[in-house]
């Protein structure tokens, strides 16, 4: 059966860093998952734009517009989000501001102090209750979930179907700049089990007792259609085994539960350790909520 669930992203590695023909850099990010039996619990990390609504007027509340694009699509997500968003929304800079600026990575998680500082400022407390969202749907706004959850913040759901699902319930969105809001308290402690290092992912790769999902395209999987940076090699890591997120999302909203299960298991054993592989860290993600939402998990193990 299904078992609990530690997600993990690979903190940046060291520039230049190969290995079976495999060089490390930008092209390579990574989500882990660690499964062994526990009982389900009840809490979901996914929320409908219904129930949302109604936790509107929550003080605790915290939405965050987490949207991000490829860089081929030519769109500024925080042009959009003065444009339209969710009422209350604060705008989740996870690409330019929210990310470590010692390095020319992409997005990589930023310090604990750092990421701290960037969620008080959004206005995050002890207390808060975190909703993020994307306006793809869903695309960006696991990546975000998985940042919070990395730094302690449990309660934290993404959107379902994110923005296009709320309008499409005629829910009233907002626009020019955000309301100023009030520093929060919140306090960020590392979950060492969501994060790996590159030596435990080489380590993956050599021993072959983990199965290694990547969440990217099959043809840059199989290393016949272009990365969407500049100056990245093609191909996959050795042992990697293909499973594009887009297979576990229709419409903008993630698929249901039969069909989730039926993918990893199609793709690994129930209780096999996982580590999601994809581009930068952000598809990889979806992965990472999918087997959340399909399995009976326990984020602290």
């Amino acid at each position: 059966m299904f078992g609990s669930l530690i997600v993990r992203m690979m903190l940046a590695p060291k520039r230049g860093r190969a290995m079976a023909g495999v060089t490390f850099s930008a092209q390579w990010a990574m989500a882990a998952l660690r499964c062994v039996h526990r009982e389900p619990l009840l809490m979901s990390d996914l929320i409908n734009a219904d129930e949302l609504a109604q936790m509107l007027s929550d003080p605790d509340l915290c939405v965050f517009d987490s949207s991000w694009y490829l860089p081929a699509e030519q769109r500024n997500p925080h042009d959009e989000f003065l444009q339209r968003r969710i009422p209350g929304a604060q705008f989740f800079d996870f690409d330019g501001a929210i990310c470590r600026t010692d390095t020319d990575l992409p997005h990589m998680l930023p310090s604990v102090g750092e990421f701290q500082q960037h969620a008080r400022r959004l206005g995050v407390t002890r207390s808060s209750r975190v909703v993020v969202y994307d306006t793809h749907g869903l695309f960006a706004s696991p990546r975000a979930w998985w940042m919070f959850r990395s730094m302690g913040q449990r309660d934290c759901k993404v959107l379902n179907g994110g923005l296009p699902a709320w309008e499409a319930r005629g829910l009233a969105t907002q626009f020019g700049p955000p309301a100023e809001i009030a520093p929060g308290d919140f306090v960020a402690v590392l979950q060492s089990g969501w994060v790996i290092d590159t030596e435990q992912v080489l380590q993956a790769t050599a021993h072959g007792d983990q199965r290694i999902l990547d969440a990217r395209p099959a043809g840059r999987f199989a290393g016949q259609e272009p990365e969407p940076r500049a100056g990245l090699r093609r191909g996959h890591m050795p042992g990697a085994q293909n499973l594009p997120s887009s297979e576990l999302v229709r419409d903008g909203r993630l698929r249901d539960a039969p069909a989730l299960k039926q993918a990893f298991a199609t793709a690994a054993r129930p209780d096999a350790p996982l580590i999601m592989t994809c581009g930068s860290g952000v598809t990889a993600a979806i992965l990472a909520l999918a087997a959340a939402s399909c399995r009976s998990y326990d984020p602290d193990v």
